[in-house]
């Protein structure tokens, strides 16, 4: 195992590279994960592992050890205080590596489709497509503005959820939604409809806004209807996951209440104009 503790390695410098490029790692063709999670979850899903980094506590963690034994490529060590530079993790689990970023299917998806409107904050967007993973919706569109799908926050924060969903970045939001079959449905913090009551069992397109501003004008405009997700009044808005979670979860339990499997092909495209703090 080749070890590193000098900031001016070329190896080591390489993968700062990688890390600080947060505006489009899809260009680059690969990224970082951290964790012994993401690292499994790789290994279950048969994404190759360009390049595993171990810190120099972490190669002795029986977890990697053990994970170490089920990978062909030549761990790479640093020391603790380079792979914390490198992971930005104030206490890493010790383990990372370097991934090729899988290509987007040329298919189109006939499912849900979340789409993302300029979502800022990483955590905000690693979480949401976690919540979507899990909802059962397979495909994410994120416009222009959105961090990156693939930087190691948003990774972090979708906890394996990137290799379950279809991630298409850099998206004409507008475009797609226009396309979209069926009604549009704006979410409004008041005089929309009540969620609640808006029935959500066909075929959904879900639109997210930016944490402070909400949906775009225009996407709002695009669409027919509002929905409003009831709440306290004393409260504004909720934050953008949030809503996410509650919207999505809603749709799921609709269609687990009338032993609806699967989506049908009519499309409704609804609007979140939800605004919020980062999480």
């Amino acid at each position: 195992m080749k070890r590193i503790s000098s900031r001016d390695n070329p190896f080591f410098k390489a993968l700062r590279a990688l890390v600080d490029d947060h505006r489009e790692p899809r260009r680059r063709g690969e990224t970082l994960i951290d964790g012994i999670h993401l690292l499994q979850t790789c290994i279950d899903r048969g994404v190759a592992l360009r390049q595993i980094i171990v810190s120099t506590s972490g190669a002795l963690h029986p977890s990697v050890i053990e994970i170490l034994k089920h990978v062909d490529a030549e761990p790479l060590e640093l020391t603790d205080a380079l792979f914390r530079d490198v992971t930005g993790v104030t206490t890493p689990l010790g383990i990372a590596a370097v991934i090729g970023i899988p290509p987007v299917p040329v298919a189109a998806l006939q499912g849900d489709v979340l789409m993302l409107d300029a979502v800022q904050d990483a955590g905000n967007v690693g979480t949401l497509l976690r919540t979507a993973a899990a909802a059962g919706v397979a495909e994410v569109m994120l416009g222009r503005g959105c961090a990156g799908a693939w930087t190691p926050r948003v990774l972090r924060a979708g906890q394996g959820a990137h290799f379950s969903l279809r991630i298409s970045e850099q998206v004409d939001l507008l475009e797609h939604v226009e396309k979209f079959r069926g009604i549009s449905v704006a979410t409004v913090a008041q005089g929309g409809q009540p969620l609640y009551d808006t029935a959500l069992t066909p075929r959904i397109a879900w639109l997210f806004g930016n944490e402070g501003a909400g949906l775009n004008a225009a996407l709002v405009t695009a669409a027919t209807t509002r929905v409003t997700i009831p709440m306290s009044a004393a409260t504004e808005s909720l934050n953008v996951a949030a809503a996410a979670a509650v919207c999505l979860f809603e749709a799921y339990r609709q269609r687990r209440l009338f032993g609806i499997a699967a989506c049908d092909t009519a499309g409704i495209t609804v609007g979140i104009n939800t605004r919020g703090d980062p999480a």
